[in-house]
C-alpha cells in the first residue's frame, strides 16, 4: 500500500513539474514571437535584388529614383491588391490583373471597373515591367512610378483620386507601420503609394518558361514546337523579337476601326494621322493565358488571331510594310503552319510565373 501511495505522489509530482515547464515555455515563444512581430520589421530593411535574366535588354525601371526594398515591395503588393484605392473600395489593381491569366482581365474584352463600367482596352499583362520602356497599347506611359496614377483616377476604371486614397489609408495603422517599414516614416503620399506599387511590379518577371529552359538545356522541343520555331522567326519575329517577343514599336496591322470604343491607338497620344490605328506590339510571353487577344478583345483564341493575320488583314493606307510583302497582305501561313507556330507560342507558357506565392493575393 505505502508503495502504491508513494508511486502516485511522484506521478503526481511528475505531471506538476511537465505543466510548469510547458507553461513556462509557452510564455517564453509568445514573448519572443510578440517581440520579432512589433519590433524587427519596423527597423530592417533591405534592398530587393532584381536580375535581369539571360538574354533580356537592360533594365529600363530607375532604381536610383525609386530603390526597389523588401519593405517596399511588401507594401507594393498589399496596395496592388487594395480595394481602398477605388472610390467604392472594391476595385484594385488585382480586379483586372489576375495572376493566373498573367495578370489580365481574363474573359473580358475590354477591361471592366468600378460599377461594372466599360473601358476601351483589353487589359495587358504585368510582367517583365522592369525592362519595357513603354507600358500601355499607345504608348502614353512610359514612366511605372507613374503608371498606377492613371486607372487610380480614371472614371471607369477606379474613379478616385490619390488625395482620397492618402485619407483612408491614413485612418489604418498597419499602413501607417508598414510605410514607416517601406520609407522611413508614417507619412502616407500619393507620390510614395505610386513608387511602392511599382516597387512590386518589377519583381513581377516572367523568365522560366518551356522555351526558356529549353535555351538553357534543361528540357528538350518537340518536334512541333521545333518547327513553329523556324516558322515564327521567318514570319512574326520581325516585329515580335528579343527575349520579351516584342520591339514595343507602333503598327498599323489592318485591324478594321472598332466603332464602339472609338479607339485609334498611337493617334490619340501624337493627333498625327500617320499613326492611325497603330497599336504597340504586345509581348507574346505567357500569350496562351492571356485571352482575348488585341486592343480591344476582339479575338477569343489563338486560332482567331492566326486566320486573322493570313486571311483578312485590311489593306489600310498606312498598314505596316511588314504585313504587304511578295504581294500578299498580310502574312501567308498555310493551317498547318498556323498549327505549328501556336505549338511554339505555347512553349513561352511560365506556368511558375502564374502561380508564384509571391505575387498571389
Amino acid at each position: 500500500m505505502y508503495t502504491m501511495i508513494n508511486n502516485n505522489i511522484k506521478q503526481s509530482e511528475r505531471r506538476h513539474h511537465s505543466s510548469l515547464l510547458i507553461s513556462f515555455i509557452f510564455i517564453l515563444l509568445t514573448f519572443s514571437s510578440c517581440s520579432d512581430e512589433i519590433i524587427e520589421p519596423l527597423q530592417k530593411d533591405e534592398a530587393y535584388t532584381l536580375e535581369t535574366p539571360s538574354g533580356f535588354p537592360k533594365m529600363t525601371f530607375d532604381v536610383t529614383g525609386n530603390p526597389v526594398t523588401v519593405n517596399g515591395v511588401a507594401l507594393g503588393k498589399k496596395l496592388f491588391y487594395e480595394g481602398k484605392l477605388s472610390r467604392n473600395n472594391t476595385i484594385s489593381c488585382g480586379f483586372c490583373h489576375i495572376q493566373e491569366y498573367a495578370f489580365t482581365h481574363h474573359g473580358h474584352t475590354v477591361s471592366h471597373g468600378i460599377d461594372d463600367r466599360l473601358g476601351i482596352r483589353n487589359t495587358p499583362p504585368i510582367q517583365n515591367m522592369a525592362f519595357l520602356k513603354n507600358y500601355t497599347w499607345d504608348g502614353v506611359s512610359h514612366n511605372l512610378d507613374e503608371r498606377s496614377l492613371v486607372p487610380i483616377t480614371t472614371d471607369f476604371e477606379m474613379d478616385s483620386s490619390l488625395p482620397e486614397a492618402v485619407g483612408k489609408l491614413n485612418s489604418d495603422n498597419n499602413y501607417k507601420k508598414m510605410f514607416k517599414a517601406a520609407f522611413g516614416d508614417e507619412n502616407i503620399t500619393g507620390d510614395r503609394i505610386l513608387k511602392a506599387i511599382s516597387q512590386f511590379m518589377v519583381t513581377m518577371v516572367s523568365a522560366n518558361s518551356k522555351y526558356d529552359q529549353y535555351k538553357k538545356g534543361q528540357v528538350a522541343v518537340t518536334s512541333e514546337e521545333t518547327q513553329g520555331m523556324a516558322l515564327f522567326q521567318n514570319k512574326c519575329a520581325s516585329c515580335h523579337s528579343g527575349e520579351l517577343f516584342t520591339d514595343e514599336s507602333f503598327r498599323n496591322t489592318g485591324m478594321y476601326y472598332n466603332t464602339q470604343f472609338d479607339d485609334r491607338g498611337r493617334y490619340r497620344v501624337t493627333l498625327d494621322w500617320n499613326d492611325n490605328m497603330k497599336f504597340r506590339v504586345p509581348s507574346l510571353r505567357n500569350v496562351e493565358y492571356t485571352a482575348p487577344y488585341m486592343h480591344d478583345g476582339r479575338f477569343y483564341t489563338l486560332d482567331a488571331v492566326m486566320n486573322f493575320y493570313s486571311n483578312n488583314v485590311e489593306n489600310q493606307p498606312n498598314l505596316d510594310p511588314q504585313l504587304k510583302q511578295n504581294g500578299h497582305i498580310g502574312i501567308a501561313m498555310d493551317t498547318q503552319e498556323k498549327q505549328l507556330i501556336i505549338a511554339f507560342l505555347k512553349t513561352l507558357s511560365d506556368k511558375s510565373f502564374i502561380s508564384n506565392p509571391k505575387f498571389a493575393e
